[in-house]
């Protein structure tokens, strides 16, 4: 295990910097809100939730009940189950981890696990393993260092809610320079503007959803018809 949590501490480098100033963040919020580092620390280890922690800051707020706030975290984080049908195959085989790797599929894990392989001499699922246990490390400790900096010393944290929205453009472009189309990336921007222009802003994630799944089950041929086409023209040029 320590070989492939050292494999893995490379690739996850990105996600240090990004979950240790986001979970920052996310702990002067909580902080502001009157709860200490230590609930800072096992909402973080718990519920783990990254973009829904921010929103769950303004529900603890304004006193909104469980049931409300269960049925927005399912709706706001209903893309994971898309994430974890793709990974499906691979996580069948990984044992008593696969609860775990289902449970720390964050948008920047997911990210990883498709973009990433294990080295020759590492143990793909110790890899694969390592890599989420690594990340959520980082969103733990940035959230706790949030936290004990907000009980110490006094914040504006005006627009830190912004932080987790920042992370995701982030990983946006990284990925627009990684995959040799971008048909997925403009479909996906595509469809959430029109989204947007049909459901508004606060009603936006459900019909977003709906509508790339939609697009991109309609274009998958054409899509893995450009993909095909790109890996010739490279062999050629190799």
């Amino acid at each position: 295990m320590k070989q492939a949590i050292k494999a893995a501490f490379p690739f996850t480098v990105p996600v240090l910097l990004g979950y240790l100033s986001i979970g920052v963040a996310f702990g002067l919020l909580f902080e502001n809100a009157g709860y200490n580092f230590i609930w800072a620390f096992f909402m973080s280890l718990v519920v783990y939730a990254g973009a829904m922690q921010f929103i769950a800051v303004s529900f603890f707020y304004g006193g909104i009940g469980l049931i409300q706030i269960a049925v927005m975290t399912l709706l706001v984080n209903i893309r994971h189950i898309f994430y974890g049908l793709s990974l499906l195959d691979r996580f069948s085989v990984m044992g008593k981890k696969k609860w775990y790797m289902a449970f720390a599929l964050t948008d920047e894990t997911y990210s990883l696990l498709c973009s990433i392989k294990a080295p020759p001499d590492v143990d793909e699922k110790k890899f694969f393993f390592s890599v989420a246990f690594l990340n959520q490390s980082y969103w733990v400790l940035g959230s706790v260092i949030g936290s004990l900096a907000g009980s110490l010393i006094t914040f504006d944290t005006t627009g830190m809610d912004f932080a987790m929205t920042a992370l995701f453009i982030v990983i946006f472009l990284d990925q627009w320079k990684a995959y040799s189309t971008h048909i997925p990336a403009l479909l996906g921007l595509g469809c959430t503007v029109l989204a947007l222009l049909i459901a508004g802003p606060d009603s936006l994630v459900i019909p977003a959803m709906v509508l790339i799944v939609a697009a991109l089950m309609l274009t998958r041929k054409q899509i893995e018809t450009k993909i095909t086409d790109i890996i010739k023209k490279e062999d050629k040029e190799l």
